[in-house]
């Protein structure tokens, strides 16, 4: 059977995602397998995930999101900001709003060129952690902003092959079942970074990462001290901005900030049976 479904595609300085607002139009299908149709770079519309918009009573709204694999992921920063720029055009929330996400409540400012989101207390840092990849070894810290994220520095960025190295940490067995996202950071200057990452569900490089930026962020300023706000340069050639208050050994008034925008509104054909994806008028 076709199943007719509205979506948006959005970028989150480059992070990219279809959106669909099950609110006004839910098509009752097991959305883990339209993630990987609708996701796919060469058969759907392409994406790195899946975010859907629906009813809350805690908030404004409900974020659901769903890595191009079609596994449930953790919070997507950047998705977050995305959903929050949908929900402001799908007349759903305001200029400030607050959605639910995994069980918690967070707060969105939407603006004209950006979108600021207050992110959760990271926990479960651990520093000094040594992972082997081919035959080379790496320090890391581990922190969950959200989702879990390994950070690791390194000087030659621009050479480094993130395929290999962030596919071996990703499946490392300290973090199973579910696996870690890899972070590979240089500090430029000032409070300023970059960043590439490797992000677990999409299996590959990914051209921004907000969770993965806020590690990135929090670790240099735990390791080199950088001071709030850390700019940080995403592979896609944007800058996010991660606030926060430092707190002894810890973080707390975390918020993401950076562009968020919706690229084209259409409409496709769902085959479920089969997992097609076929555009319509």
């Amino acid at each position: 059977m076709n199943v007719p479904i509205s979506f948006t595609k959005a970028s989150g300085a480059g992070n990219d995602f279809v959106l669909v607002n099950t609110i006004t139009e839910d098509p009752g299908i097991d959305f883990g397998r339209f993630a990987v149709a609708v996701c796919d770079r060469h058969f759907g519309v392409g994406a790195d995930g899946l975010l859907l918009l629906g009813k809350s009573d805690r908030a404004d709204f409900t974020m659901r999101y769903y890595n191009a694999d079609g596994s449930s992921g953790g919070m997507c920063g950047n998705g977050g900001r995305c959903i929050a720029r949908f929900a402001l055009m799908e007349g759903v929330a305001g200029l400030n709003q607050r959605f639910e996400a995994l069980d918690h409540i967070y707060d969105a400012e939407v603006g004209e060129g950006s979108v600021r989101l207050h992110m959760k207390d990271p926990v479960d840092l651990r520093r000094g952690v040594v992972f082997t990849a081919g035959e080379k070894k790496l320090n890391g810290t581990f922190i969950d902003t959200g989702a879990p994220h390994v950070v690791i520095f390194e000087s030659g960025l621009e050479r480094l092959d993130v395929m290999e190295f962030g596919r071996a940490i990703r499946r490392d067995p300290r973090f199973n079942p579910a696996g870690t996202n890899v972070n590979f950071v240089r500090i430029r200057n000032g409070s300023t970074v970059e960043l590439r990452t490797y992000e677990r569900g999409v299996e590959s490089e990914t051209l921004a990462c907000g969770t993965g930026s806020v590690a990135s962020a929090l670790v240099s300023s735990d390791l080199y001290t950088l001071t709030s706000p850390v700019a940080v340069a995403v592979r896609s050639g944007e800058t996010l901005f991660v606030h926060f208050k430092k707190t002894g050994d810890g973080w707390t008034d975390v918020f993401l900030e950076g562009s968020a925008h919706m690229l084209f509104k259409g409409r496709l054909l769902y085959h479920e049976d089969q997992s097609i994806i076929r555009l319509t008028p």
